[in-house]
């Protein structure tokens, strides 16, 4: 089902969706963006420098609020803004299960042209991990 500018109201809530992070998915993400610094795929170092254990990058955890938003909108183009701040850190354990975001969402406000403010909620462990997390988006 598409939505649509005339589906939704301020405070209309987004489904929650849930995404799985694995120490796989955070090595192929530094093969992609060219990150390969050590915190994000060797615990040993991690834990050195005192991080709880290997930690997603941030970028790569904005990519799955990203990905929420154009998931919901049904076009990655609708998306005409984006932005985040980084909150806390998301530990990936070396297990068959990493780590889980639970990311949930609602229209903060309808602008002009088809546009809606979309403010998203990013947690995992039960820890906002993004905050002033939105986006701006052209429905149809």
């Amino acid at each position: 089902m598409t939505i649509t500018y005339d589906d939704v109201e301020p405070g209309t809530a987004i489904e929650p969706r849930t995404y799985r992070i694995t120490r796989l998915d955070l090595v192929k993400y530094c093969g992609a963006s060219g990150d390969f610094n050590v915190i994000h795929w060797n615990e040993r170092v991690a834990r050195s420098v005192g991080l709880p254990n290997v930690i997603a990058h941030g970028m790569y955890t904005m990519a799955q609020a990203g990905k929420f938003v154009t998931e919901w909108a049904g076009d990655p183009g609708a998306v005409t803004d984006f932005g985040v701040r980084f909150s806390a850190m998301v530990p990936v354990p070396d297990d068959d299960e990493g780590a889980t975001l639970e990311v949930s969402g609602k229209i903060l406000e309808k602008l002009a042209d088809n546009k809606v403010t979309v403010d998203i909620v990013v947690k995992a462990g039960g820890a906002k991990v993004l905050t002033r997390a939105r986006a701006t988006v052209r429905l149809p």
